[in-house]
C-alpha cells in the first residue's frame, strides 16, 4: 500500500514570515525520501477549506494588519477548524497562527478575535522579543532551535507548553515557557523556518498524521540526517557556550 498525505497550508498569501513556507517543504521532502506521496493545497483568502481532506494542517505567522484581514476568513471556518483538532487532526501554527488560536490578540490599537481552538490569549506589549531561541521539549530528546520575533506575550494558562527556555524569551519573556501543545497541535512563536532545523519535530507531526489516517502501525523509516543535525547542534552550541547568558537565564526562570 503506497501511503498519502494530503497537507493544507492556510492563507499563505497572508500568513508566511521568516520562511514558514520552508515548513511546508520539509513536510514534503521528508514524505517523498520515504516513498510516501504528499499533496500540498494551498488555500488562498477567501477559498473554501474542506478540513475532511486534510492530514495536516499549517497556518504560518503575519504581521498584526494581516492577521486582522486572515481574521474575517476564519471566522467562517471556525467551527469546522476546531472540529478538526478535536478529531486529533495534526496542525502546526506559526506566531501569528499560533496567536489566531487562542480567544484574541489585543494589539496596540484593537482587539483581535481568534478561534478559540486553544484556550489562551496574547497582548501587544512594545518591546519586541526578538532572537535565536534554544527549547528543551518533554516531546523530544534533542533541542528545538528556531527564532522568535514577536511583540505579542502569549498567556497560555493550563496548556502544557511546546518547551522550556533554555536560552530565548518564549511565550512572555518571563514565564520560562515557549508554545503550546494540544492532542495533535504545535503551536510556537519559532520561525527559521522551524522544521529543517528540526526535523524530530517535523517527523513527530508526520507520523501522528499518519497514525489519525492509517492507524498506529504506519510509522515512519528513519532518516539519519546528518545536515539536519548539523545545523541544530551548531544553534544548541552556540548558545551554551555562551555560559554568562546561560546562568542568568537558569536563575530567571528557576
Amino acid at each position: 500500500m503506497i501511503m498519502r498525505l494530503t497537507i493544507g497550508h492556510l492563507y499563505p498569501d497572508l500568513l508566511n514570515l521568516y520562511g514558514d513556507r520552508g515548513n511546508i517543504q520539509c513536510f514534503r521532502k521528508r514524505l517523498e525520501w520515504r516513498g510516501i506521496k504528499a499533496e500540498v493545497l494551498p488555500f488562498l483568502s477567501g477559498e473554501r477549506i474542506d478540513f475532511s481532506k486534510l492530514d495536516l494542517v499549517l497556518l504560518g505567522g503575519g504581521s498584526d494588519r494581516e492577521q486582522e484581514l486572515v481574521c474575517q476568513y476564519l471566522k467562517e471556518i471556525k467551527t469546522d477548524f476546531k472540529e478538526y483538532v478535536e478529531d486529533g487532526g495534526v496542525v502546526l501554527a506559526v506566531c501569528g497562527g499560533y496567536q489566531l488560536l487562542g480567544s484574541y490578540y489585543k494589539t496596540e490599537k484593537k482587539l483581535i478575535e481568534g478561534l478559540e481552538i486553544l484556550d489562551i490569549y496574547t497582548e501587544w506589549e512594545p518591546e519586541r522579543l526578538i532572537r535565536n531561541i534554544v527549547l528543551n521539549s518533554p516531546l523530544f530528546e534533542t533541542p528545538v532551535v528556531g527564532f522568535e520575533n514577536h511583540g505579542g506575550r502569549t498567556y497560555i494558562g493550563k496548556h502544557a507548553p511546546f518547551g522550556k527556555v533554555f536560552f530565548g524569551l518564549g511565550n512572555t519573556g518571563k514565564s520560562g515557557y515557549e508554545g503550546v501543545v494540544y492532542k495533535n497541535v504545535i503551536a510556537t512563536y519559532l520561525h527559521g523556518p522551524l522544521l529543517p532545523k528540526n526535523p524530530h519535530v517535523c517527523d513527530y507531526l508526520l507520523e501522528r498524521a499518519l497514525q489519525r489516517k492509517y492507524g498506529k502501525e504506519a510509522t515512519l523509516t528513519p532518516l539519519s540526517d546528518p545536515l539536519e543535525h548539523k545545523a541544530n547542534r551548531y544553534i544548541v552550541d552556540r548558545y551554551s557556550d555562551k555560559k554568562y547568558v546561560l546562568k542568568e537565564t537558569i536563575k530567571r526562570y528557576t
